[in-house]
């Protein structure tokens, strides 16, 4: 087993210290307690899982803006838009 140290609030020892005194548990046993209880509520992770990554994008058919015409107008503001607006094809 292994020692170690936590800071808590003044107010969550206090509580914590209570709970103690009424399961009649040492505050060790208490953390103990809690920890193996959120471990148990995440799901464990699989050895095979591989690293997450966000999608892919998807073409959403912004027919006839090529990619830098796309940027340049996702990049206009509310004034420039609707000064530039460009006709959709």
């Amino acid at each position: 087993m292994t020692r170690t140290q936590i800071q808590l609030p003044d107010e969550t020892l206090a509580r914590a210290k209570k709970v103690c005194e009424a399961r009649e548990i040492s505050f060790a046993e208490l953390a103990r307690r809690g920890i193996e209880y959120i471990l148990s509520v995440y799901a464990p992770e699989s050895e095979t899982a591989v690293e997450w990554s966000p999608p892919k994008p998807r073409h959403l058919g912004w027919q006839g803006l090529n990619d830098s015409e796309l940027k340049s107008v996702a990049q206009l503001t509310g004034i420039e838009a609707g000064e530039n607006r460009q006709p959709v094809k």
